[in-house]
């Protein structure tokens, strides 16, 4: 990292001011070419920046941070000119002139992960802090960029390391005065504590990853029950096409909602019955599919028309919920599955979906409500602490027949919680991370 980057690092388009950053070590003499001099350092200046022909380009707050008290632990230098594009373009040139270039996604913050100014999941925390849209993304990225995952998977890494000495040293001086019989049998209580602490971990039902990324909810039912008139209601617009014509919708119409706080995706899906052609035929199947995977499933029933049966609910799971619809028109007192909520609504006139919507953000608060350990965020977590939990597991099994072998599991796990937090060469993985990070950060 011996060339000098610079970057918008304020949004994009006309604005009242714009913040350009230049992080690099020459990021200095650029500064300098510009301004005419460095200013203090950590303290805003306001000067004129120029071209090297002499043309003023603005009128600029300036701050100098040197090397390694920045964002990136490198010399950087920040521009706050006014934000018009013309004003951006001609500072972006004259930097271009002092031998800078255009940052890529992410690598301001690659710089300061790589110069130990933040771990891997702490830069993840950031780069979700930059994309939250709710409150509860906000506090959940804002609590792992503050090193709330990162310090747990040091504390799990320094325990293996130390286990693994112990075990590496009744392996290489077993016949030692001071290396205690059966001492990668003491290995065996902390190797089991870690494991109890990882499952703990993953037994979060992915309540972090669905705050990140969404909680989905499959509406589904057969034809004309009511399912797309529903979540026109839940969109408050017309995101679905509502006819009294079956198979009418073949595809799944997702709305994008935000309710208590949290984001949640609710899926219109085609009408569960036997298709009349292979076009709906696959509209079925996507809804099945949809319905598999989603973390929530909302059965519409016509009471008017159907009466549930055990097919219909044999799709739900407990925490599922059925509204028996259409109750303008009929009325119905159907048992549901045992941990399944049932309503009975009327889309058409409104009626109980205000009770409907009340349990709903309930049980959004109740499953992806906050809690005291930090959660797992990204799927990228969750394999790499399956891997780990999967190593130390192995390792006790082999513990007191093939200590050398355990040592070998326990370093893959040491590993595996290595890339977590970057503490190992992944270069493959730190590409992938911070190219989805936005250019300026």
């Amino acid at each position: 990292m011996t060339d000098t980057i610079f970057a918008l690092a304020s949004g994009a388009g006309r604005a009242g001011v714009a913040v350009v950053r230049a992080s690099g070590p020459d990021a200095a003499p650029a500064l300098a070419a510009l301004a005419g001099a460095l200013p203090e350092p950590r303290r805003a200046v306001l000067r004129p920046l120029k071209a090297r022909d002499g043309t003023v380009i603005d009128r600029a707050l300036l701050i100098w941070f040197p090397a390694p008290a920045s964002f990136t632990g490198e010399d950087v230098a920040e521009f706050h000119v006014h934000g018009g594009p013309a004003v951006i373009e001609a500072l972006s040139a004259a930097l271009m002139a002092e031998g800078l270039r255009p940052a890529e996604p992410g690598e301001f913050s690659r710089r300061a992960f790589a110069h130990g100014r933040m771990d891997l999941t702490e830069a993840e925390g950031l780069a979700d802090l930059i994309d939250a849209e709710t409150e509860a993304q906000r506090l959940q990225a804002l609590a792992q960029m503050d090193g709330a995952l990162g310090s747990l998977y040091g504390e799990w890494r320094e325990a293996l390391i130390d286990t693994l000495a112990a075990i590496e040293g009744e392996i290489d001086f077993p016949d030692e005065d001071d290396v205690p019989e059966g001492l990668s049998e003491r290995a065996g209580p902390p190797l089991r504590a870690l494991c109890t602490g990882m499952r703990a971990h993953l037994a979060d039902n992915h309540r972090g990853e669905r705050v990140r990324d969404g909680f989905a909810i499959a509406v589904i039912g057969a034809p004309n029950a009511g399912k797309s008139s529903f979540i026109n209601y839940m969109a408050r617009r017309d995101a679905a096409i509502v006819s009294d014509i079956p198979g009418t919708t073949r595809d799944v119409v997702e709305v994008r909602l935000i309710r208590a706080g949290f984001v949640v995706y609710m899926a219109d899906t085609a009408g569960l019955r036997e298709a009349s052609d292979v076009i709906e035929a696959e509209g079925v199947r996507r809804a099945l599919a949809r319905a598999e995977s989603a973390d929530m499933r909302c059965l519409m029933i016509d009471v008017s028309r159907e009466t549930p049966d055990a097919d219909r609910f044999a799709m739900l799971r407990p925490g599922d919920v059925v509204l028996l619809n259409k109750t303008d028109l009929a009325s119905v007192d159907a048992p549901v599955p045992e941990g399944v909520t049932a309503f009975a609504v009327s889309v058409k006139n409104g009626s109980g979906l205000d009770a409907f919507n009340t349990w709903l953000d309930g049980e959004l608060v109740a499953r992806l409500g906050g809690a005291e350990a930090a959660p797992l965020s990204r799927a990228r977590h969750r394999q790499l602490v399956e891997r780990a939990l999967g190593s130390l597991e192995e390792a006790l099994s082999l513990l007191s027949s093939r200590p050398e072998l355990a040592g070998a599991e326990v370093n893959r796990a040491i590993r595996a919680l290595g890339e977590l937090t970057g503490a190992v060469d992944i270069e493959d993985v730190l590409d992938r991370v911070f190219s989805q990070f936005c250019i300026g950060k």
